[in-house]
């Protein structure tokens, strides 16, 4: 259910710590507290039947037995739920800390942090302040445990001082004969198995209470409820290909809590069959672009739409099926090549024959080459027998994972990014033959493969501020010959001709 309901949220949830916290409860306790449940559930039915036997007994015996033995554990009924619901709330406070302490460890014994760990000596820092956050928990903990035990200790001498008074009481009628040796020993018995039936109840009781409110924090997730919603029957729009246009019309949209606008009346038509470069500074909106086309957040006000249709009525998952990415930060998956190239489209059961072009078309047949099993070579360093691959090979692998979806409408964030100037050359006379057909959106800070774009758009502060090809915009001299002048001048102080 965790994991469906984390497939199924909003892209935008992953961007509130408040989120985390809900995952983090959610996932922490919900692998236990069901069964828990269960169990508690079961023993509260047995010693409850038991102990209406032993309380219908002793109202035989003498109704003030049985008042007496229900009174003395009201102190302890109020123990037990009074600290059920400070530990629950105290835990509820302290999720936050628990998420930046396991933080904490995963920086500590992960790969991805290890080198710089080691490079700059942050091992002890982040393993003090691991321990600190952890014995400040753990204070708080024992501080709370002294209050319950003191608490117990309380209702245990009050349940005691009126046990001694119910049990002075039948030794002073037996010493008057009003109550024979075997009903004294019966009376004792029943007393004494009754006050141990009721302390496994109030147990059972204090645990069933305490793991609903825990279970409480499973159902609180799962009530999070995505705003990116399906299109009602009757606006649903059927869209199989780009045959036009895609068509951005005075888009405004800002991150959740966010107070700065990444599009702000945003206007762009990109005409099928077009490879078009989106260019500009970090922090424009670039990547916000690919974001609004795949409906993973919707805008704030403006329309997106493709081929006159509305991205709000189509249905998110066909709308995808529209649409491959290469992520800026692809993910690694730690399975074999084949695999991973095929998980860019697992609907289509690809073969091995599609698996292969798409690498090809990549530029990563050299990868599967050199490892010893080729295409079944297992990638990463998680398993025994992995191979782990340089950032620039991950990025060719990513492409092989995005060239296989065949898919009218092609977007790469940053392609060439991690590639060395020798592979960015190869890949980008390529990449014309791949995109024939199709509709291709590049962002890239990279003028070297802007330049090979039908029309390039340069993007500032949310807004297209030129629109060109390459020649066109170098001889309007304006903010993208600027920026290519720049760059071309940087290249030349580090690589002088003739050096």
């Amino acid at each position: 259910m965790i994991h469906t309901k984390s497939i199924d949220a909003d892209l935008a949830f992953y961007e509130f710590p408040d989120y985390y916290d809900h995952l983090h409860r959610a996932r922490s306790e919900a692998t236990f507290r069901p069964v828990a449940l269960l169990e508690n559930v079961g023993s509260l039915l047995q010693n409850s039947v038991t102990l209406l036997a032993m309380g219908a007994l002793l109202v035989l015996l003498g109704p003030w037995l049985a008042a007496a033995l229900f009174v003395s554990v009201i102190p302890a009924l109020w123990v037990v739920v009074h600290f059920n619901i400070v530990n629950y709330q105290w835990r509820q406070r302290i999720t936050e800390d628990e998420r930046r302490a396991w933080y904490y460890d995963s920086l500590l014994t992960q790969g991805q942090s290890a080198a710089e760990l080691r490079l700059f000596a942050l091992g002890d820092h982040f393993r003090a302040t691991y321990r600190a956050l952890r014995a400040r928990l753990r204070n708080e903990r024992a501080a709370l445990l002294r209050r319950e035990s003191i608490a117990e200790l309380g209702a245990t001498i009050l349940a005691m001082v009126i046990t001694g008074a119910a049990l002075t009481w039948i030794v002073w009628r037996a010493a008057r004969g009003l109550v024979t040796l075997g009903e004294l020993a019966l009376i004792y018995g029943a007393f004494n198995q009754g006050q141990r039936l009721l302390r496994s109840l109030l147990e059972s009781v204090g645990q069933l209470y305490s793991n609903s409110l825990f279970l409480g924090n499973l159902f609180e997730f799962l009530a999070l409820e995505p705003k990116v919603v399906e299109p009602a029957a009757a606006q649903a729009r059927v869209v199989d290909d780009l045959r036009r246009e895609i068509s951005f019309a005075a888009v405004t949209f800002r991150y959740p809590e966010s107070e700065r606008k990444a599009l702000d009346n945003f206007d762009l038509k990109i005409r099928a069959g077009q490879i078009a470069a989106i260019v500009g500074p970090n922090g424009a909106g670039k990547t916000t672009l690919i974001k609004l086309l795949c409906r993973f957040y919707d805008p704030e006000s403006g329309r997106i739409e493709i081929d006159g249709v509305d991205l709000k009525h189509i249905e998110t998952q066909k709308l995808r099926r529209l649409i491959t990415v290469l992520f800026q930060e692809p993910v690694h998956y730690n399975v074999s090549i084949s695999a991973n190239v095929a998980y860019g489209d697992l609907d289509s059961d690809p073969t091995s024959s599609a698996i292969r072009a798409a690498v090809e078309a990549a530029g990563a047949e050299e990868i599967v080459e050199r490892l010893p099993k080729g295409y079944r070579s297992l990638l990463g360093r998680w398993f025994v027998g992995g191979s782990e691959l340089s950032v620039g090979e991950w990025q060719r692998i990513a492409l092989a994972r995005a060239f296989l979806r065949r898919a009218p409408i092609i977007i790469l964030d940053e392609p060439t990014s991690a590639l060395d100037p020798w592979a960015e050359a190869d890949w980008l006379r390529r990449f014309r033959g791949l995109a024939a057909g199709r509709t291709a959106i590049i962002i890239t800070h990279r003028f070297t493969t802007a330049m090979h774009a039908d029309i390039i758009h340069v993007l500032e502060h949310g807004h297209i501020v030129e629109s060109g090809n390459h020649y066109e915009l170098l001889q309007r001299n304006g903010r993208y010959a600027e920026s290519w002048s720049t760059q071309i001048d940087v290249a030349e102080t580090f690589n002088p001709i003739g050096a």
